[in-house]
């Protein structure tokens, strides 16, 4: 028997990359999911390779836009209805496989804040009241290692740079703290995963190669992760044996940033 068992999880971006394998391994803990994404067909197959697995899970697909207070809403009650609880939310849907990190405009630099960290609180208070109702339940929000900046030598600048990824990452970790102050009483725990440089379908669209050598050759386990590699963080918070942690940062990078 998995460790999930009997419980759901609402996976936001499950479509593909990260969020496909959190999908994938949920499903063989024995959770039921439903894998969320604007990206509907590929959210179609997930489900579909899924239920057509030996995974005791069964799995739903929803496409909806996590920025729509409205649409995250009928998510929650949609979910609840058709698998009866939401036991988890990983908060893994962000602006990152279509970032264009040469745009640092205030106006993109609103965009990736609008989808990476308002988008998030929006999903996070959709599954509030049922998980009130059950006195329980786990939210899992998908930070980034580039919530940590490193120390670059100065260089010459116009103006400040937005770091709109960096910048809404950091507010996720800071609203991991401010969530679990307030839900606890109700049962309900608040972590954040802060993973480092994954192999994702995204990665290798936006990092250039120079930069992955670099960050492998930077840790001390000379690697860099799989979107596998991620999951198991996600199930131990998501289960009892993590039913004492609340408002903590789980940084899976393969020690680059040493960050505790």
């Amino acid at each position: 028997m998995g460790r999930l068992e009997g419980k759901t999880a609402i996976i936001t971006g499950g479509a593909q990359g990260i969020g496909r394998a959190y999908c994938l391994r949920f499903a063989e803990e024995g959770a039921n999911v439903a894998c969320v994404d604007l990206r509907i067909e590929q959210a179609n197959d997930v489900a579909k390779e899924i239920n057509d697995s030996a995974a005791t899970g069964r799995a739903i697909a929803l496409e909806v836009d996590i920025t729509s207070e409205q649409e995250c809403a009928s998510m929650a009650e949609e979910v609840e209805r058709e698998f009866g609880s939401i036991d988890c939310l990983i908060n893994n849907a962000a602006l990152y496989y279509d970032q264009d990190i040469m745009d640092q405009s205030i106006d993109y630099l609103r965009k990736v804040l609008e989808i990476n960290l308002v988008g998030q609180l929006i999903c996070a208070r959709s599954v509030l009241p049922a998980m009130k109702r059950q006195q329980s339940g786990s939210i899992i929000n998908i930070a980034s290692t580039a919530a940590y900046p490193l120390p670059l030598p100065p260089m010459p600048f116009e103006t400040f740079s937005t770091n709109a990824y960096g910048l809404s990452k950091s507010g996720m970790i800071y609203m991991t703290k401010m969530m679990s102050r307030q839900a606890g009483q109700d049962g309900i725990r608040v972590n954040a995963i802060a993973p480092g440089v994954t192999m994702s379908e995204a990665t290798k669209k936006v990092v250039p190669q120079f930069a992955l050598d670099g960050l492998k050759a930077g840790s001390p386990l000379g690697s860099t992760l799989e979107p596998e590699d991620l999951t198991g963080t996600a199930v131990y918070l998501a289960c009892e044996d993590s039913r004492l942690m609340t408002g903590q940062t789980l940084v899976v990078d393969a020690g680059v940033w040493l960050n505790g």
